[in-house]
């Protein structure tokens, strides 16, 4: 997963809230919160590489995950929460 995320062309999305990624947010990642995935679904769908979704404990990226899966967006990874993505990017 290390390399995944740290890959140039890799579309990094944090589907916290707002308020949550106020709190810490990870460098490099887009903040698309998982309730706006249907309007933002051309965003993924357009991306270059691997999408790899995160959260704060790894549910609600798996939500996004799934959806993201079954409305055509073919490589989606769930990279947990919001600790372990920040870790690497550190």
């Amino acid at each position: 997963m290390e390399e995944l995320i740290n890959k140039a062309d890799t579309f990094l999305v944090d589907v916290r809230t707002p308020a949550e990624v106020a709190e810490v947010a990870v460098p490099g990642a887009v903040n698309i919160p998982l309730d706006t995935l249907p309007a933002n679904l051309g965003r993924f769908k357009e991306a270059q590489g691997a999408v790899v979704v995160f959260c704060r404990s790894g549910a609600r990226s798996e939500s996004a995950k799934n959806w993201l899966l079954q409305n055509g967006v073919s490589e989606v990874y769930n990279a947990g929460g919001y600790p372990s993505v920040l870790a690497i990017k550190n």
